[in-house]
């Protein structure tokens, strides 16, 4: 039984009665996330309110939908739409989501329309009761998957892949398979990225797959006389949040099953091998998340320093595109002796919104999110440090409103190889032909952003400050070495240049 009025039952799915469609995506230029998952199995405890919490903390993950679905006994309690977590749910709305198991998402479209029909987590029905389940990543294999399920007279509500995973594994039980069996063969039928939080009425499942290219990681909660209670995040500040202690990540092709008897974990590929996106490091996930043991401040400090000794050059000042570009700029400014300061002071209200600016405020766009100190500018040689340029407007629009407030000269520094290949396993990002170091050498960037000189991190630096063994990244989007092999209409989809060189 599902119970919420806004999606009645159909099928193995849910139908949304309307499509509400969302508002524009506004432009970036930056990469976007996909999304965030969250899951927690605690008896006794409010777990709709905890995933509230979770997921606002993960709402740097995917801005568009939010979803939470509760299980209570072989009822669901569901509620997803569009918006931001703080739009989508209230105190209201959070008691009527009862329960000991909550399974929650928050999204950013990259397989799959951006309609609240799409929105997750997923719910189908199955022999064993109904099933939740909440994706963050991108199939490669998406159409053969769905071929095969129309094969096995599978129905389909919404256009996502991870509605596929779901089916997948509802398809595996009516065949007579249990809750692991089924999604362990569902798994072995797909191909990308996925990281998994997975309700079912007798237990919570988290999963990724066998390269662990998005995050996943297990915390528990501690209260002297209960049991330990175990939560799923995308991130450990989805855990720190709620007061829930970092146990462990989900390791690459490894199957958590929590259940009142506890966790018990299943490696469920021959061949794992880590491939973690490196993105998540340098600007996707949260500055106070804990990755290899420590926070990406940390990691991003040190990538700042790698810049500045590979791009040292004289200025008076050092600062960073807010917020993601602060951390390296800080970086920066220890390694070369240069100050930091803030030139730039961001908006942190600024969201999505139908209404148009005028012709005169579209010109100057930039101080909608980014507004700059002048009397701190003034007659002063900068660099700006960022994470990242996709197609450099953004870029252009933060170094002309440096000009105009008096800065005497511009420097940029990225803290990441220059991004010539779009990426297919749940990053949105452009077609090649729309990045802007896919067709342009350096020095052709930066007359275009109009800077007086502009240095990106190298490729090996990147991955030497990780501490970590550098071939357990994926880097794809810098290199075009892609750990999971794309099909080749799905490459033509983006336009792979065959051509392209790292310049």
């Amino acid at each position: 039984m599902i119970s919420n009025d806004s999606y009645p039952n159909d099928h193995h799915s849910l139908m949304v009665e309307t499509e509400i469609l969302a508002q524009p995506k506004p432009e970036s230029d930056k990469p976007e996330e996909a999304c965030g998952v969250f899951g927690i199995y605690a008896p006794e405890e409010d777990v709709a309110k905890l995933t509230y919490f979770g997921l606002y903390a993960l709402q740097h993950r995917g801005q568009e939908s939010a979803g939470i679905a509760t299980f209570e006994g072989e009822t669901v309690h569901l509620h997803k739409e569009m918006g931001l977590v703080s739009q989508v749910f209230n105190e209201s709305l959070l008691k009527k989501l009862p329960g000991y198991l909550a399974i929650g998402h928050t999204r950013y479209s990259t397989t799959g329309s951006s309609l609240v029909v799409n929105a997750q987590p997923a719910v189908i029905k199955t022999r064993l009761g109904n099933l939740a389940l909440a994706h963050n990543g991108n199939l490669v294999n998406a159409e053969e998957l769905r071929a095969e399920l129309i094969k096995r007279h599978c129905d389909f509500i919404t256009t996502t892949d991870s509605e596929m995973i779901a089916i997948a594994i509802a398809s595996e039980v009516d065949k007579g398979k249990d809750w692991l069996e089924a999604a362990i063969s569902a798994f072995q039928m797909c191909s990308g990225a996925y990281s998994l939080t997975i309700g079912t009425p007798v237990g919570m499942m988290g999963a990724r797959d066998p390269n662990g290219i998005r995050p996943l990681v297990i915390g528990i909660l501690k209260e002297e006389g209960n049991p330990i209670r175990y939560v799923l995040s995308s991130e450990t500040c989805g855990l720190d949040i709620i007061g829930a202690q970092y146990l462990r990540d989900v390791e690459p092709g490894e199957l958590v099953w929590i259940t009142d008897e506890g966790l018990a974990s299943f490696h469920w590929t021959q061949k794992p091998q880590r491939k973690l996106c490196i993105f998540e490091m340098i600007y996707f996930a949260r500055p106070d998340s804990i990755m290899h043991g420590e926070t990406l401040y940390r990691y991003r400090l040190r990538l700042g320093g790698q810049l500045a000794k590979e791009s040292f050059v004289d200025a008076d000042l050092v600062m960073g595109v807010p917020d993601s570009g602060i951390p390296a700029a800080i970086g920066f400014s220890r390694a070369s002796g240069i100050p930091y300061g803030e030139g730039l002071i961001k908006n942190r209200y600024v969201g999505r919104t139908f209404i148009q600016p005028t012709q005169h405020m579209r010109e100057h766009g930039i101080r909608m999110k980014l507004n700059t100190l002048k009397d701190v500018l003034q007659d002063k040689r900068i660099i700006i440090v960022d994470d990242s340029i996709v197609r450099g407007t953004t870029s252009l629009k933060i170094v002309r409103a440096l000009r105009e407030a008096g800065a005497k000269e511009v420097h940029m520094r990225i803290s990441s190889p220059p991004v010539t290949h779009p990426c297919f396993y749940g990053i949105d990002t452009d077609n090649q032909n729309q990045l802007i170091a896919a067709t342009k050498s350096v020095q052709e960037i930066a007359n275009q952003i109009e800077v007086d000189t502009l240095a990106y991190l190298s490729w090996q630096g990147m991955l030497d400050v990780t501490q970590e063994d550098t071939n357990s990244f994926c880097s794809a989007c810098f290199t075009g070495d892609y750990p999971v092999k794309i099909p080749d209409v799905i490459k033509q989809s983006k336009l792979i240049l065959e051509d392209t060189k790292v310049k």
